[in-house]
Parts: structure tokens; sequence; C-alpha cells
């Protein structure tokens, strides 16, 4: 039986292993888009040339303070180290005076990014000559109400952005399992929101029913009708930002896409995009999927390792068996994520998620939703075997031990098997 290899990331290394060529289903792997070879000239094109705006500079006056998002270090596949430099350049031949700007890393309710992570999200040069800070929801003081969404949701965002002359939005446009696509609107929801408008403009992501769990409304390329994604929208509608600058990956992970101009119609131009890569139609699931996140930083812990395990189970029949590699140095990061897990049964969790509503809680929360539909495996570190049990998963060390738990969950001898090369980022769309 001829036998088909396959390497794929793990962390900031590979994993090597073969599988019987007979027995592939799938290898989902997306279209291929090519970058640019040339990306500051493209960048700077792109500024110059935005979708239903003017050109970034004509909205730019001497003096004028201006707050610029980033994502913070959990995205740092958006390379912004390469082109946020150019960004600031071109501000700054605009009129604008580095002390004049602001990068504000964006991390939601997320951990405080170290000054070593600045340096990495952002570049040394650009450390040094502009004010890099990190957003702090838990700053109530540092915040600025603004007003309610539609659905009841208090807006108040970081006092920088709302007291800015100009804002602009940067960040990378993949799936996004929550509220369809990432990019855009998240740059501010939750990006520079308080924690009191995180967890009431998240909380739409639950069924109204205590006890049912996640909404299946909140999910990957779901925005119509999607609650979370639109009470986003309107989150964001409030900070009126004066410009986005969103990139879309290829499968290689280096940026294909620019889309910069007004914050909706843009973003709204790169899921496009994303569709077009990323979105694969299969006519039939897995009993076995291996997946992998896409390597660092996209498997630097479980909680974004999830990402993969959600795309992976829509290609795993129902009893299936997901093995995902996922190296999660920072396994216990963010610290509450395995908090949940200490609730004895998925009610208690779900009542509890709803009491206090944390994004950690709801990703908590999907990861048993998830072990529900069949066995997920995670390949990884074996310092992390014993934690990474209390969130439901079958954690392993080898890909040996990960295929031969896989075989024996499955029920065949011969299962069909899908491989998913950028698991965190490939959606399959069952035909």
């Amino acid at each position: 039986m001829a036998g088909k290899n396959f390497i794929l990331r793990y962390g900031k290394g590979e994993v090597a292993f073969s599988i019987p060529e007979e027995q592939l289903l799938y290898e989902l792997t997306g279209r291929e888009r090519k970058a640019p070879t040339d990306l500051p000239a493209a960048y700077r094109h792109a500024l110059d040339h935005p979708i239903d705006s003017p050109p970034l500079k004509e909205l730019l006056k001497p003096g004028n303070k201006v707050a610029v998002m980033v994502s913070d270090i959990t995205r740092g596949w958006q390379r912004n180290a390469e082109v946020l430099p150019l960004l600031l350049e071109y501000l700054q031949a605009a009129g604008i005076s580095y002390d004049d700007m602001t990068v504000i890393i964006a991390v939601g309710a997320h951990r405080q990014n170290t000054a070593e992570e600045f340096v990495e999200l952002c570049s040394a040069g650009v450390c040094h000559r502009v004010r890099v800070i990190n957003h702090n929801a838990w700053d109530s003081s540092n915040m600025v109400y603004l007003g309610r969404t539609s659905r009841g949701t208090e807006v108040a965002v970081n006092r920088i952005v709302a007291e800015a002359d100009r804002v602009i939005l940067t960040g990378g446009v993949i799936y996004h399992y929550m509220v369809g696509y990432g990019g855009g609107r998240k740059s501010v929801m939750p990006g520079v929101s308080s924690l009191r408008t995180i967890q009431q403009s998240h909380m739409w992501a639950m069924q109204s029913e205590i006890g049912a769990g996640s909404s299946p409304l909140a999910a990957n390329k779901m925005t119509a009708g999607n609650p979370a994604h639109e009470d986003m929208m309107e989150v964001a509608a409030f900070v009126e930002p004066d410009f986005i600058v969103n990139v879309v990956p290829n499968l290689e992970g280096d940026i294909t896409g620019i889309f910069t101009g007004n914050w909706i119609s843009a973003w709204l131009e790169a899921t496009r995009m994303v569709d077009d890569i990323f979105g694969v139609k299969i006519h039939k699931q897995a009993d076995i999927v291996i997946a992998s996140a896409g390597g660092y930083p996209k498997d630097i812990n479980l909680y974004q390792t999830q990402k993969t395990i959600d795309n992976a189970v829509y290609a795993m029949k129902p009893g299936g068996a997901a093995v995902i590699l996922g190296e999660c140095p920072d396994i216990d990061e963010p610290k509450e994520f395995f908090d949940w897990f200490k609730y004895p049964t998925f009610f208690e969790m779900d009542k509890a998620v709803r009491s206090n509503f944390l994004i950690s809680g709801w990703v908590a929360l999907r990861q048993l939703e998830y072990c529900r539909k069949g066995t997920i495996i995670l390949l990884t570190r074996r310092e992390n075997l014993e934690l990474a049990r209390k969130a439901g998963v079958h954690p392993v060390s080898s890909m040996v031990d990960a295929m031969r738990l896989a075989y024996e969950v499955c029920g065949t001898d011969k299962p069909g098997i899908t491989i998913m090369p950028q698991g965190a980022n490939t959606f399959p769309i069952l035909a």
C-alpha cells in the first residue's frame, strides 16, 4: 500500500508523517494567491488608492492626533513589523509628526503584551519613534462612554481613541468562528473597548436559553443574521473610524491582499478574498481529520488553536476523530481559560458564562461542544498533557500515538482521512 508523505507546521518547527494514499479523502489547501513582488510599493499604492474613501493623505492635517490600532501578539501572522513602518512614514510625509501618533495594541480582553512583543509586532524602529501602548479593558478610568447599541450594549472605548482626530484601523482578515471573519470592526470591539462593552456584545454569541450553549449563528463565514457580528458593527460605528488598512494572507502566510479605505466596504472586499482563498467545498466528511494550525503564533496556546479545532470539526464525520497539531508553548494563556473547566457539567459552565461573560468562557464552552461531536486529539508538548486533559481533549506527545488513538476511535480499519495544512484558516464547506 503506497504511502503519501506530509510535513505540517507545528509551532516554529514541523511534524512529518505518512498515510495510506488510498485513504486520503482531501488535502484541503485552499487556492494559492501570489504575494506582491514589491510589498512596500503595493502597500503605499493601496494607501493612495483606497475603496470608497479619499487617499489617506487627503484626510490628514498637520497637528492631527492620530490613533493607529494594531492587533496583539496572537495575530503576529499579520506581518505588522513589515508594514506598520510604511504606514507611519506615510503619515509623517502627510504632515503628522511622530509625537502626534499613538499605536495602540488592540488586545481586547487578552493579556497585556510585553515590551519585547511590541518590537515583534511593530518593529524596533516604530517603538523607538512613536508611543506604543497596550489597551487595558479593565481600566475604566481611561474609557469614554459613547452610547448604546440597538441591542443595549453600553459602548465605552479607550480615551485615546475617542479623543483622536483620526482613527486608523489595521489588522488581518481570515475566518473567525464567532463573528464570521476577523479584521475590520474587531479592532474596535473587542480591540479597544471596555470590559463591560466586550462582555455585553459577545453575549450575543450565546443562545437565549440557559444551558443551550453557543449560538449556531455565531460561526465562520456568518455575518448576515449573526447577532454578535451585528452588535460589533454598531459598537465600531460609534467610533467612526476614518480609515482602515486590512491585509489577507495567502496559503504561505504572506500578505497577498491589501484593502484600504472605508472601514466597512474595504473590509467587505477583504472578506470576499478570504472566501476565494480559504473557503473549500467538500462532498464528504472524513473519519479522521489531521489539521495543523499553521504553526506559531496560531498554535501559541489552546485558546488560539481552537480556531483550528472548529474548522477541523466541519470536515469530520460525527463521532470521528480530529488530530490537531498545536505545540501550545503558552498553553496556560489566557490564565482564566482553564479555570472554566472547574464546573462539573456543561449546564453549570453555561450558567457561569452567562453570569460573567468572558470570551475565554465562551471558548471553553465551545471546546466542550466540539468534544461532543467526536474525539479531539491534541498533539502538543509533553509538559502540556495534564493541563490539556482538563479541556476535554485527548493530548499526546507523538504523531504515532495520535494516529493510533484516531484509528481506535473511528471504528474502521481503513478510515477516510482529510489533511488540513492551514487548519486555522481553511474552512471546509460541506456541499
